[in-house]
Formats: C-alpha cells, structure tokens, sequence
C-alpha cells in the first residue's frame, strides 16, 4: 500500500528508479574526488580505459531521461508558458532550498572566517549570484576549506549540468514554437551531439554552447526514442544488444561518443519496464533529484568532519547517510508541491491530469 503521501497519478514504470540509480553513481564517482582529490582509483575509469567515471554514464542516464520525458511533456501540452513554468518548478523550488543550507548552514560550520566576515564579504554575495543563474562555477564560500585536496574549496560539484539541462529546455520550447520538434530535427540534433563531442576541443572557446552541443546527443537520442516509442521494440533481446555495443565503444575508445546510439535505448528500455521492486518512490517519493543536489555537500561534511582523512568508502556511505534524509525532506517539504502548483496554475479545466513522471 502506498504511503499517505504518494501521488495518485504514479506511473508503473522504472523512470524513478533509474534516476535514482543515476544520481547513487554521480555520489559513488564524486566520493573518489572529494576523498582523494583525484577520480584516478575509480572503477570505471579503468574498466574504460580512462575515458570516463561512472557518475559521467549517471550524467548521461539523466540526460537521455530528460530528452524523452520532457519532450513528451511539450507534445501534450505546447504552451510555452505552462512548460517552462513546469521546468522552472522541477529545478528551482529544492535549489534554492539547498543553496540556502550551503550557504547558511555548512557555510558558516565550516569556515574559518569569523561569521561577520563570512557573512558580509563579497564571496558570498557571488556564491549566491552564481548558484542562483545556474552558473556552472567553480563554486565556493569565503573561507570554507573541507578538505586540503584539488576540490576541498568546492560547495558542490554537481550543480554545473543545471545550467545545460535548462538550455536543453530552451531548445524544447524555441523548437515546438517554430513546429519543428519532429522526429527528423531530433535524429539531426543527435548527430549534432555526436559531433560535438568527437570536436569536443575544439568547441571550447565556445563556452556555454559548446557545452550544450557535448550534451546534445544524450538529450537528443531521449527526444529520438520518445517519437519512436510505438515503433521500436523495447525487449530484452534489444537491451542486450545495445549492452555489447557499449562494451564494444569502451576498447575503441569511443565510449562518451557513441553512447547516444545504444546507451539511450538501454536506459529507456529499463525506464520503460515495471519492476514492482524497484518502486521505490510510490512509497517515499522520488529522491533522486535531492540526492543529485544534497550528494556533494554531504560527502563534503563528512570529509571535514574527518579532519581530511576519511577514505572514499567512508565518504561514500557517510554522504549517503545525510543527503538521503536530506532528499526525502526535499521531495516531501518542496519538490513535490511545487511540482503539483506548476501543474494547476494555469490549467485549462478541460485538460487531463499529467501524467508524474513527465515531470523529471
């Protein structure tokens, strides 16, 4: 049965799940880096030939999710207005939220400034123009050191994706107004990605933009798969198939590149399915956002409270320990009631109720 506060509107899908296991990867990767300064020791970098970090594939997995559920929440409802009201309500509510505990909460525990220091100094005033404008940083407050390592001054090092999963929603409204969110666009914005990343120095000095087009390919092979989702077969001869591939991109070397190509359909397959075990959220809530935010902060705090010494099992399960109850907070007390006043304001009577996960 589920719980008293769980969403009538619940889907029976794995899409909860999957971010869930998504955003445990981003902790498990990031526990490397923050215990060692270094993600050298993480399994995944030499299962991949040093091409990249588990919580990097968990990166991805959100992307592909977005592309699918978010381009499936403009089809059914193509107000400009009301989508990105929608968006501004998934990310917004618990970031400020979690901001506001950086800033005045761990801030303040951590530094070494007296607090009229820390609190009247410039850096702070910039920690929160930054977080505020998604700005993908580096971020840090006045005086706050966690750790003596390459990212011990680092408040939290997951925040810089925000920035380019709401340009990807941009994307989404610019091209439903100009009624070319079509199949054809998406195949076109995907190979775009592919390129992207393949060029990938040479779009550096393009900043902001050239990293949108290193996400495009996962944003856009989720945005593919949704306007194939009648006509593909999602089994599980398909997700086998598309599990040798990877394996197959990781010795070439090609591994980030061609993940839009077979990883996509993995993660929207399992997505798609319903595991009544997996379910987690149809009795706690969907924790994976909060996790994703709350998850470096926390391993940060447990490094401090090590006096810099913890090694990265202890950073990993210690984290978990604090930013999981943090999500729960985050999801019961914020992220689902502004996820359901984005659906009502505004709402024609006669439209259906729209369906939860779409709102990932």
């Amino acid at each position: 049965m589920p719980s008293p506060g769980a969403d009538p509107r619940h889907r029976r899908n794995n899409f909860d799940a999957l971010r869930l296991i998504a955003a445990l990867s981003v902790v498990f990767s990031h526990s490397f880096l923050i215990a060692e300064g270094s993600e050298a020791n993480e399994p995944f970098i030499w299962l991949t030939g040093n091409q990249c970090i588990l919580g990097l594939v968990g990166v991805f997995v959100f992307f592909v999710i977005s592309g699918y559920l978010v381009t499936e929440s403009w089809c059914r409802s193509p107000l400009p207005g009301r989508f990105l009201l929608r968006r501004t309500a998934r990310i917004y509510p618990g970031l400020v939220v979690s901001i506001a505990i950086c800033a005045f909460v761990i801030g303040p525990l951590v530094t070494s400034l007296p607090l009229t220091a820390y609190f009247h100094g410039p850096e702070l005033r910039d920690f929160l123009a930054k977080t505020l404008t998604l700005n993908p940083g580096p971020l840090s407050l006045p005086g706050v050191l966690f750790a003596d390592n390459s990212v011990g001054l680092h408040i939290n090092g997951s925040l810089w994706t925000l920035r380019y999963e709401a340009m990807m929603y941009l994307m989404v409204v610019i091209l439903g107004m100009l009624r070319l969110l079509r199949l054809p666009t998406c195949l076109a914005l995907t190979g775009l990605g592919i390129a992207a990343v393949h060029f990938e120095k040479a779009l550096t000095p393009l900043g902001d933009i050239g990293e949108w087009a290193w996400f495009l390919g996962f944003f856009g092979a989720g945005m593919v798969l949704h306007f194939l989702r009648d006509r593909l077969v999602f089994d599980w001869r398909g997700a086998l198939v598309a599990l040798i591939a990877l394996v197959i991109f990781a010795p070439i070397g090609q591994l980030i590149m061609l993940f839009p190509l077979a990883g996509a359909y993995l993660a929207i397959w399992f997505a798609r399915r319903y595991d009544a075990w997996l379910d987690y959220s149809r009795y706690c809530g969907d924790l994976s956002y909060g996790l994703y935010i709350y998850g470096w902060p926390s391993e940060q705090l447990v490094m401090w409270l090590s006096g810099g010494r913890a090694a990265w099992w202890q950073v990993f399960l210690g984290s978990l320990a604090i930013a999981l109850p943090l999500a729960w907070l985050s999801w019961h007390g914020v992220e689902k009631w502004a996820l359901r006043w984005g659906r009502t304001v505004g709402r024609r009577p006669a439209l259906a109720v729209a369906p939860a996960s779409a709102d990932g």
